[in-house]
């Protein structure tokens, strides 16, 4: 049977309750989509730890993250996004630590802890970091 897709939008200005909120979606999409109790907690905490790396590269200009929760029948995406096409909404370096993992900080493996793939895109001087949660199976092999 088909799930529909469902896309919830929060534009957050940077405030660590505002992060918890955004983690408190994150846990009910991925509650609601029968991941397991651990799993979804990792996930929650990790949307919250990338809304705080994230709210550091938000600039007077354009003061807002905008986070894209979408929930697919194989996956969860959340995307991370803010206008300033020279930062990443989450640290190149950061993202290039979860890649590699060799010397990744703590905070870098709490941060992607809870996904399963991380992109990065910039497009009409928007920054976006898509973390995906492939759900029920293994994530795809790239």
């Amino acid at each position: 049977m088909a799930t529909e897709t469902k896309t919830f939008r929060l534009l957050l200005d940077a405030d660590s309750r505002l992060a918890a909120a955004a983690g408190g979606v994150g846990r009910f999409l991925a509650d609601a989509a029968g991941v397991e109790n651990d799993a979804a907690a990792r996930l929650q905490s990790a949307i919250i730890a990338a809304c705080s790396e994230a709210f550091e590269h938000l600039s007077a200009a354009h003061p807002q993250l905008e986070v894209t929760f979408t929930r697919f029948s194989d996956r969860m995406e959340v995307a991370l996004s803010h206008m300033d096409e020279d930062s990443p909404t989450i640290g190149l370096d950061t993202i290039a630590g979860f890649a590699s993992h060799i010397g990744a900080t703590e905070s870098v493996q709490v941060v992607f802890a809870g996904f399963d793939r991380v992109q990065y895109e910039t497009h009409d001087g928007e920054a976006v970091t898509r973390l995906t949660k492939y759900i029920g199976h293994l994530a795809p092999s790239v």
